[in-house]
């Protein structure tokens, strides 16, 4: 056999496998998301603006959206952390703490929103001791914070986790021999190489954060104007036959989530075209 003969594929040809790709992302994806679309195309542009961009609306994506992005960030430092212990140390019962980092995975979303309720409640487990000190978390916007990050957390994980086991500690002693500290050595060695993997695990976390009402709902007390997440409002609207309305918020949700992540994937090819450079 030549050299420039083409390798037999196991799977059928580009074609085949590229038309029933389409067809499957379109079936699954597109038609749900173009139902949205539609339904929102029969409104006036004044009813839109009306049912997007009401002070409630507002208020329930500044809730969303800005404890999402908090927990995405929190989740970035502390996955970072996470993934470090379990790739580079090993100690009884890592994989253990490697299987709990999945738990948020399989547990139902509900049940972890009953659990952390009940624990950060006036007299739960911790909520007991925060209480006196007058920090509240159960039905405020804290309460969302952590159940949003808790939530986040594997996808931060489970992103840097392949990235670190392939960085050899070598470089890091090279780099100490070189006379770096432990900071220099992080921030010139270490980070450009976790950069792509620390914005995916960001996005992801983020993106699975927005969406989030399970955990959410019963944590956050659900009060209009304070603590109610847009995932909830458009539930309440569907419950009221506002069809439209719930809709409308949808598509905003959905084109403002498209839009954040296509700029972190964007700042990813930047990241990985500033390695290669």
């Amino acid at each position: 056999m030549s050299a420039t003969s083409t390798q037999r594929s196991v799977l059928p040809g580009f074609g085949l496998s590229l038309g029933f790709t389409l067809f499957y992302l379109g079936l699954i994806v597109l038609v749900p998301l173009s139902a949205a679309f539609l339904k929102t195309a029969g409104m006036s542009w004044p009813a839109f603006v009306e049912a997007v961009a009401s002070p409630r609306v507002l208020a329930s994506y500044r809730v969303s959206f800005g404890a999402s992005f908090l927990a995405a960030l929190v989740n970035v430092f502390f996955g970072l952390v996470v993934a470090w212990v379990l790739v580079r140390y090993p100690f009884p019962g890592r994989r253990v703490v490697d299987a709990l980092v999945d738990l948020p995975f399989a547990l139902p979303t509900a049940v972890a929103g009953i659990a952390l309720t009940a624990i950060y409640a006036k007299n739960g487990w911790i909520g007991r001791f925060l209480e006196p000190h007058g920090i509240r978390v159960a039905f405020t916007e804290l309460g969302i914070f952590i159940a949003l990050t808790f939530i986040g957390l594997p996808f931060v994980v489970r992103t840097l986790q392949p990235v670190l086991e392939e960085l050899e500690p070598e470089i890091e002693e090279a780099s100490a021999s070189l006379g770096a500290g432990r900071g220099q050595t992080f921030a010139r060695v270490l980070l450009p190489e976790l950069l792509p993997a620390l914005l995916t695990g960001f996005a992801l976390a983020f993106a699975r954060a927005l969406g989030e009402y399970g955990s959410v709902v019963f944590i956050s007390g659900n009060m209009p104007m304070r603590t109610e997440i847009t995932p909830l409002l458009i539930i309440t609207k569907l419950e009221q036959y506002d069809y439209r309305g719930a809709t409308a918020i949808a598509v905003v949700m959905l084109v403002v989530s498209f839009l954040l992540l296509l700029l972190i994937n964007l700042l990813q090819k930047w990241s990985r075209r500033f390695q290669q450079a």
